[in-house]
């Protein structure tokens, strides 16, 4: 494989609840595991990537004390960190840095964020692009509820069943019962989805993704750095970005940045979805899985129910997904795009014990960022075993 900037350190934090920490204390700790995993120092790291307030990226850099001479703060929800390492990938082919370090930290569980489940709060300006929230927060809609309508629609125009987004829900439970740190390890079916408390008809508490606190950090590094590094390295192939909305007022559910970002990867890679061995796709919700797959192209349009049925997306199936537990069963601290990329490293590495993926060579991440149905963005990565 061609000598692509790589990812040389991957590391996550291991907690789910810590009160006793703060954001940037877990963001630190964070940095601190993925440079001793590359085998680097900070005074390696020349690049930053940080999804902050507007002045956090200087409030990073001190408190790590790196001295950057390239960053980026794009924020785009939860897609922000595939993003970044790919842009991040750009600019070391630039030349304008070597070694560069995204990192994240959250309590949201710690500080009883209630992500997805609390109302959007009015704003009192609607013609201001940060206001936009305004036109549909006095009715009361809550993130749930958007991702609820998206999977009715769903059920509308296909046939899709309750018991067909569930099988994601029991595919990620398993692969979080090999994971140590996930939050839910205790096997599910698709009776116990199914049965679990209403959240926003037709989405269960089982179709919804859990509160946590957490962080992680990647660093991704020039070929040159690369070399020197502890473990082989993970090579970023690209990828492609998108965003989807409403679309002046012809608002359409199903149409989802996935169908963007997707096919757009593929033709930038030269890849295409059967060369994929496991997926690590944000899984806010059991529908975002579904319409991701089928909007990257795995099934057609309409055919995610019965694509996702059957053992497909477990272990030992055709398209094993979210090795790791996903967000619907290990971590979701608010924003969950870097996990993508730290799982989807270790299992190309081949060290991730029992939920290992048998000789995996590419891995595809898919990020989400704010909300189906809306304004959103969607970030597809490919990454490659040396």
């Amino acid at each position: 494989m061609a000598e692509l900037p790589a990812i040389v350190g991957a590391w996550e934090h291991p907690t789910r609840k810590a009160p006793d920490h703060t954001p940037i204390r877990i963001l630190g700790e964070s940095a601190r595991g993925a440079l001793d995993d590359a085998g680097l120092t900070p005074a390696d790291i020349d690049g930053l990537c940080y999804v902050g307030e507007p002045m956090g990226v200087n409030y990073v850099t001190e408190y790590l004390n790196i001295r950057p001479r390239w960053f980026d703060s794009t924020a785009v929800g939860g897609a922000s960190y595939l993003s970044h390492i790919m842009h991040a990938s750009n600019a070391i082919q630039a030349g304008k840095a070597r070694a560069v370090l995204i990192a994240y930290g959250s309590t949201a569980r710690s500080s009883s964020a209630a992500l997805g489940s609390s109302p959007r709060a009015a704003v009192a300006d609607p013609m201001s692009v940060s206001d936009a929230d305004a036109f549909d927060s006095p009715y009361g809609v809550i993130l749930a509820a958007q991702y609820a309508l998206v999977a009715r629609r769903h059920m509308h125009e296909y046939g899709t069943t309750r018991e067909q987004l569930a099988e994601i829900a029991v595919a990620c439970r398993k692969h979080a019962g090999f994971n140590p740190n996930a939050r839910f390890r205790d096997p599910i079916t698709v009776a116990d989805v199914i049965a679990s408390r209403p959240i926003a008809d037709p989405l269960h508490m089982l179709d919804c993704c859990v509160i946590t606190d957490g962080g992680g950090a990647v660093i991704v590094a020039s070929p040159e750095v690369a070399r020197n590094c502890r473990h082989k390295p993970v090579r970023v192939l690209g990828g492609s970005e998108a965003v989807a909305h409403g679309q002046a007022g012809h608002r359409r559910l199903l149409d989802v940045a996935a169908n963007q970002s997707g096919p757009a990867a593929f033709a930038a890679t030269g890849l295409k979805p059967s060369d994929v061995d496991l997926c690590m796709i944000y899984d806010s919700f059991t529908i975002t899985v579904m319409t991701t797959l089928e909007g990257m192209g795995f099934c057609k349009p309409g055919e995610g129910g019965a694509f996702v049925s059957g053992g497909t997306l477990q272990l030992g199936g055709k398209l094993p997904i979210n090795l790791d537990g996903g967000a619907l069963s290990n971590n979701h601290p608010g924003r969950r795009g870097l996990f993508l990329a730290i799982e989807a490293t270790h299992q190309l590495r081949g060290n991730t014990g029992a939920r290992q993926v048998k000789d995996a060579k590419i891995a595809l991440c898919h990020g989400t960022g704010g909300y189906l149905g809306g304004r959103h963005s969607g970030v597809t990565m490919l990454l490659g075993r040396d």
